[in-house]
């Protein structure tokens, strides 16, 4: 990591982007809508809450938006490109080197410590091992758990699992963060505490994220705010920026 934040706001060709996708399913002869016709476009050093309910299509459009499912019909770019055609190793690939997940109940790996959760996406890159160690030494230390790199997940809060869990999805340093109610498994406080290190990374290093939600507060961390109902997107105002904490 390591974006100047300077160029965090050019306006540009969308990083992420979905044209007219709709995803359906069969529920005996009845399809049910899960997407309808959605449109959404991400930018550089976007900050985008999507806010809805339960049942409302949000984690559908998160595993769309990461690649890891299809639309029945419609498209998702990334950098411009159509995924569409692209084999399920090409997409794998994408989602390695271009966009970091963090996911509701943290998805650490029990057995490994922090820095071993953190490394493991350097590893599946084939990185070199003093890089590895720098790097995770790096970023550790970026989300304040250089003291507690050595401790397994069950030795952690759910705070920290949650801040192991975020390291873990920037340390290939990609363009995009997805995240998939982050919030939900954590007390009020500690997830304040996750979204403000989400905003200060945001500014500082210029990552996107994309941060679905069924919590309202949220919302109040969006630089662009975005509800979900019934499968459909509707962008609206946001009257002012929360600042991270400092």
């Amino acid at each position: 990591m390591g974006s100047d934040s300077r160029f965090c706001h050019v306006r540009g060709r969308p990083f992420l982007e979905a044209r007219d996708v709709t995803k359906t399913y069969q529920v005996g002869a009845e399809t049910v809508y899960a997407l309808r016709d959605v449109q959404f476009a991400a930018l550089q050093g976007d900050f985008v809450v999507i806010n809805g309910p339960s049942g409302s299509g949000k984690t559908t459009f998160l595993n769309l938006m990461s690649v890891i499912d299809r639309p029945t019909s419609g498209d998702v770019f990334i950098e411009g490109q159509s995924t569409s055609a692209k084999s399920e190793g090409q997409l794998a690939l994408l989602r390695k080197t271009k966009i970091g997940l963090v996911f509701q109940s943290f998805n650490l790996i029990p057995v490994l410590s922090a820095a071993e959760n953190v490394e493991y996406p350097l590893l599946l890159q084939k990185r070199p091992p003093a890089e590895r160690r720098t790097r995770v030494a790096a970023m550790l230390s970026e989300v304040g758990l250089d003291a507690l790199a050595r401790r397994r997940p069950n030795e952690l809060s759910g705070g920290q699992r949650q801040r192991v869990a975020i390291a873990r999805a920037l340390i290939t340093g990609p363009m995009i963060v997805l995240a998939d109610e982050p919030t939900a498994n954590l007390d009020s406080k500690t997830g304040e505490a996750v979204m403000d290190l989400m905003r200060r990374l945001n500014e500082e290093h210029c990552v996107t994220f994309i941060v679905v939600t069924h919590d309202p507060a949220v919302s109040r961390y969006a630089q662009r705010r975005v509800r979900i109902h019934d499968g459909q997107l509707i962008e609206e105002d946001v009257g002012g920026l929360a600042s991270p904490a400092s």
